[in-house]
């Protein structure tokens, strides 16, 4: 008999370029079927540029913002 393995995946993005690079990973991980959370560095960050390609791209929001540089301060 077979074990079923699970496995969560955590992807790490923090600038636009990558979010770009990365969206048909995310959609592909969904297709499959498999868990993956995304989380934002916040680098670079602008709340709205960011904002915008997650939605052209029609990505699901990060799990996790971590503010960038402003979260150091």
């Amino acid at each position: 008999m077979w074990a079923v393995i699970t496995m969560r995946v955590a992807l790490v993005i923090g600038t636009r370029p990558q979010i770009i690079k990365s969206a048909p990973i995310i959609k592909e991980a969904g297709r499959r079927g498999l868990e993956l959370d995304v989380i934002h560095t916040g680098q670079h960050y602008d709340y709205e540029m960011s904002r915008a390609f997650f939605n052209e791209l029609e990505l699901p929001d990060p799990v996790v913002n971590l503010g960038g540089w402003r979260s150091c301060l």
